[in-house]
């Protein structure tokens, strides 16, 4: 009797752990949402949400008319974040697709660390390589006073973002089973063809999954933003205008506010509108994926 009630533990412990562990990240997700909401709310009361979102103008330091508008701020990280995302996706992809269904099992062994290992370089360092290397080529191409912009962050952080997209890509075109190579093989198909037509859509909800993780990655990087990206609340109107995503200004910020005042509300309002922004991305990357195997079943 007793050894089945150790038994009956010790499969029922696993479980008992993993959804633990489950339910504590919905709680501290939902924590994180809250404490953010209480911290900026006040901000939206004050500024009123109008001015604070479709504002161009962010000087809260202003003696005469301080100004809360954050929708340059807003249009720097988009920049930033889809040119990026532009960058490291056809890069990811094609490097999982060489490790994936081309490069030899010696190959892959020697390739997939080394490319994982990007992720250990501190964003500071690529910062500074940037600022040192990047950032004057990038103003001697196209003829700028200085290369700090948003066109030399995005290519930063777009190596930041690439071993995180292009493991996750690997992995969803490995997941994918063999008897779909074999059969689009069997039908006369060529190996590209059978990669293009069979494998990449079958890996297709994988292959989302690493788009939405890479986009997180990109989107909350601040040490390469805040070397490179020009550290302007000016506007932008293109890429290679300078720019202050919204990270960068609350790194920038926090740390010279007072606890409580106006400031330090917007600052967290800022954060909120992130979180959000993050957010909606992975929930309408989830209606994708269910709608895609809505269309396949």
């Amino acid at each position: 009797m007793g050894f089945k009630k150790d038994v009956h533990l010790s499969e029922n412990l696993p479980r008992l752990i993993f959804g633990a562990t489950a339910v504590l990240t919905v709680f501290s997700l939902i924590g994180i949402f809250l404490f953010l909401l209480m911290s900026g709310v006040g901000a939206f009361k004050e500024i009123g949400i109008k001015e604070f979102f479709l504002g161009t103008d962010w000087n809260p330091t202003s003696f005469h008319t301080p100004s809360w508008g954050i929708l340059s701020l807003i249009v720097g990280t988009l920049i930033i974040s889809i040119l990026a995302l532009f960058i490291a996706l056809p890069f990811g992809l094609s490097i999982a697709i060489y490790l994936s269904e081309i490069a030899s099992p010696k190959m892959r062994e020697i390739l997939k660390p080394l490319i994982e290992m990007i992720a250990s370089i501190p964003s500071v360092v690529l910062g500074l390589l940037g600022l040192l290397f990047l950032a004057p080529f990038i103003a001697k191409i196209f003829h700028l006073s200085n290369g700090l912009n948003a066109l030399t962050a995005s290519i930063l952080v777009a190596i930041a973002a690439l071993p995180t997209i292009a493991s996750i890509c690997e992995d969803a075109l490995s997941s994918v089973s063999l008897r779909f190579r074999e059969a689009s093989l069997a039908l006369g198909a060529t190996k590209w063809t059978t990669i293009k037509k069979a494998v990449i859509p079958a890996a297709g909800p994988g292959l989302a999954a690493a788009i939405m993780l890479g986009l997180g990655r990109i989107i909350g990087e601040t040490m390469i933003v805040l070397v490179v990206a020009g550290n302007s609340r000016a506007f932008p109107h293109s890429f290679l205008d300078p720019v202050r995503p919204m990270t960068a200004n609350i790194a920038i910020e926090i740390k010279e506010v007072v606890v409580g005042s106006l400031h330090w509300q917007s600052l967290f309002a800022i954060g909120l509108t992130l979180f959000l922004i993050t957010f909606v991305i992975n929930l309408l990357a989830d209606i994708l994926i269910h709608k895609k195997y809505s269309y396949e079943n």
